[in-house]
């Protein structure tokens, strides 16, 4: 459904590299409008082993779109098949090429608006560049986060105390990107003992200890936790979507969050992790709601 929605999207998409500094390169995919100058650029992440490709990405990005946005759908480092370009594995803590990444993006696109939006990890990531001074192009107007992962040791318990097929779908898909990565880069890493594992809490830890700076799992987590007062000094109003039923993040954890007159959050009583659906038709809310908070900006 979300590719034939998306098809107008995905026919005019370029694939473009950018270089986010210090030899680091991420791969995105850019829709421009074809016969005027768009009203703006919107920026699209993915959740973790998601890609420019997931489903929420292509709906929301169609959406947007057809309403008169060029769209740029990035994956992050490791994701989108793009296990090759970098020789470091990904881990959330890369947040300074996300910003060199927006950095490029609006050096290339000069004078055009941006608009961001992520989902999952996508929208975690997005938060976490707000709140750094500086750290977001002059040309941001507005972040929109669907499902973002407010707690990660609070989403690690979540699914670890959760339906299995979650901790399944995402053992399996980080195995398989593991893989490729290995293959992609097979003098620089051995992956074996950590695909051993399967079991996401000791798969991660694993990967901390020895392929992160970070000292041990709980300065990782961390790391990209958003709660408490991370988010204080956001540089672009911030818009947040979670459903009362996310099976991986905890609604509860939107009272952490702290109060800021650039934050606004938005509480759904249902759609799950990134779902949203609006109505009998399948049409997206959370489509829907990050188009509102955009021509809101």
């Amino acid at each position: 459904m979300a590719r034939r929605r998306a098809s107008l999207l995905r026919a005019a998409a370029q694939s473009l590299l950018i270089d986010c500094g210090e030899g680091v390169r991420l791969q995105g995919w850019h829709s421009a409008q074809p016969r005027s100058p768009p009203r703006a650029m919107a920026v699209l992440l993915h959740g973790w082993e998601g890609s420019a490709d997931s489903s929420c990405v292509l709906s929301l990005g169609a959406a947007l779109y057809a309403s008169g946005y060029a769209v740029l759908r990035l994956n992050l480092r490791d994701h989108g098949g793009s296990q090759h370009l970098n020789r470091g594995i990904f881990h959330c803590g890369r947040l300074a090429e996300l910003l060199g990444a927006l950095q490029e993006v609006a050096r290339r696109f000069a004078d055009t608006p941006l608009y961001l939006a992520g989902f999952s990890i996508g929208g975690n990531f997005l938060l976490r560049a707000a709140a750094v001074p500086a750290g977001l192009p002059a040309s941001a107007r507005a972040v929109a986060a669907i499902s973002p992962v407010l707690d990660p040791a609070a989403t690690l318990l979540a699914l670890e105390r959760g339906a299995p097929m979650y901790r399944r779908a995402f053992v399996r898909r980080w195995s398989r990107s593991l893989r490729v990565k290995q293959r992609a880069w097979p003098q620089t890493h051995d992956f074996s003992e950590l695909l051993h594992l399967k079991d996401l809490r000791a798969m991660t830890a694993a990967l901390v200890r020895t392929h992160t700076p970070f000292e041990d799992l709980a300065a990782y987590l961390a790391d990209y936790d958003i709660t408490g007062a991370r988010l204080v000094q956001l540089t672009v109003p911030c818009s947040v979507l979670l459903a009362e039923d996310d099976p991986l993040v905890p609604a509860a954890d939107l009272a952490r969050l702290c109060v800021s007159e650039r934050l606004h959050i938005w509480r759904s009583r249902f759609g799950g992790h990134c779902g949203f659906v609006g109505d009998w038709s399948l049409q997206s809310a959370a489509n829907r709601f990050v188009l509102e908070r955009f021509e809101a900006r």
